[in-house]
């Protein structure tokens, strides 16, 4: 049995990891790296293995930098089954399309732009007909039913709770080789217990081979009553100087959670019910609606409230919320002159309607943007982040005089003790244990915080590097 890691060590994009056993290639995501934009190019467009030999991909959720490349996987000539569950199919439906318009515009801008200065065209790496032609390969599973996808190799997902459809992958594999069972589990995201909207991830109670996330394998997430005390702290006093609170959120699972908190704080009167809440955003509006198809995805907590709320039953819809979908209502929204919240992808800031929004309200200090999520190293979300001075949209200079207000604890991945309670319900240590998805002295520590808790052969794989066991 071979893992080799193909993208997520030391780093949290671009999740790609690729185990052959029983002459069977699975390959367990397959994200889009986002960073640099020369390098993250360069490197999503060149597959590091032949597509045509991956017999299966296992897709943990449907993340962009987990399920982003998938167009490009079949574009480049494989042929074999996607499994996933429901919901991360009907998510995909609509994301991949989406990256794909990106990907179009992407290379359209460059090549007028190339024109000029007598330089090579560019190709996008997808095009959305690649993305429509991706969904033909696509088989869903529902959580905790067994399926054999190859001889001697059985598939579970069960809820890992991060977003809509997100799931622990567990594989259970009689290695002809090793003439031994082994069950590989590779963790996903892990979300949080006790968030809104979704039910809390489901632990694992065994596990020979573990691929594990540490995201946040070194901090402390604050407390959900914190987090909504600083949310409400926010949009009242940016409300109070007559801004506008910018927020920069991934399409999915964040949009949907803001939407969903601001609504409870409306309800119980911690927020104006007359200030006007936008969600700029098409892919997120999608979302939504995939979102409202699968209530059987829901805790406790949101059926309860949608119970409580009998005149707004929608949790992502209430009286001064508004879907903006249309190119001349989102542009509207620059003419505002009233305070308001407007919520936009992407969570990066790198690409979207929300650069629109930055570059129109960055430098008045009435505005706020708003951080509800981890920046990657490189991209406009980070630099606005580190509170520069002088940020660049659209290769333009603009002055960041608006208040900068982070708050950590939306995320949707697990903290340090909630990665180590999850470990925790291991019946014993896995014999192998490799570290992915977070930032290189992230990983390094949460390697150190496993070792702790008797969890010895713990691994935090350089990119490409290949494990025989």
């Amino acid at each position: 049995m071979q893992i080799q890691f193909h993208g997520a060590v030391r780093t949290v994009t671009g999740s790609q990891h690729l185990l052959t056993v029983n002459d069977t290639k699975i390959l367990l995501d397959c994200g889009l790296f986002q960073g640099k934009r020369k390098q993250s190019f360069e490197r999503n467009r060149n597959l590091p293995y032949d597509a045509s030999e991956v017999d299966i991909l296992v897709l943990s959720h449907a993340h962009i930098d987990h399920s982003g490349n998938i167009p490009n996987l079949v574009k480049s000539g494989f042929t074999g089954d996607i499994y996933c569950t429901y919901a991360t199919r009907d998510l995909c439906a609509i994301m991949l399309r989406d990256s794909a318009k990106i990907q179009e515009s992407d290379a359209k801008y460059a090549n007028k732009r190339n024109r000029k200065k007598g330089l090579p065209l560019v190709e996008p790496i997808y095009e959305i007909k690649d993305a429509v032609e991706s969904m033909k390969y696509f088989m869903s599973i529902a959580y905790d039913r067994p399926r054999t996808i190859a001889p001697g190799i059985t598939l579970t997902f069960v809820d890992a709770g991060h977003i809509l459809g997100s799931a622990t992958v567990i594989l259970d594999i009689e290695d002809e080789a090793g003439k031994r069972d082994v069950r590989v589990v590779f963790s996903g995201d892990i979300g949080r217990n006790h968030r809104p909207i979704l039910k809390d991830p489901v632990p694992v109670d065994s596990a020979d081979i573990l691929i594990i996330e540490s995201t946040y394998g070194n901090r402390e997430h604050k407390i959900d009553a914190v987090s909504d005390t600083e949310l409400v702290d926010v949009i009242n006093r940016t409300a109070a100087r007559g801004g506008k609170v910018i927020v920069p959120a991934f399409a999915v699972g964040r949009s949907q959670e803001l939407v969903y908190r601001i609504h409870r704080q409306i309800h119980e009167g911690n927020i104006s019910n007359e200030l006007p809440v936008f969600v700029d955003s098409p892919l997120a509006i999608n979302a939504t609606s995939v979102y409202r198809l699968h209530p059987e995805a829901y805790d406790d907590e949101m059926a309860k409230f949608m119970l409580e709320d009998t005149q707004h039953s929608d949790p992502f819809g209430f009286d001064r919320m508004m879907y903006t979908r249309a190119v001349e209502q989102s542009k509207a929204l620059n003419d505002l002159e009233e305070p308001a919240v407007i919520i936009s992808a992407s969570g990066m800031a790198e690409s979207g309607r929300i650069l629109h929004h930055i570059k129109n309200n960055a430098a008045d200090p009435r505005n706020t943007i708003l951080l509800v999520g981890w920046a990657a190293p490189h991209t406009l979300a980070r630099r606005i982040a580190e509170r520069r001075e002088i940020i660049r949209v659209f290769g333009e200079e603009y002055q960041l005089n608006a208040e900068v207000a982070t708050i950590n604890g939306f995320s949707g991945h697990a903290d340090r003790s909630e990665l180590l309670d999850w470990v925790g319900h291991l019946n014993k240590p896995p014999r192998h244990t490799f570290i992915v998805h977070g930032d290189e002295q992230v990983s390094l520590d949460f390697a150190q915080e496993l070792r702790k808790v008797g969890i010895k052969n713990a691994a935090v794989p350089e990119i490409d590097q290949k494990f025989q066991i």
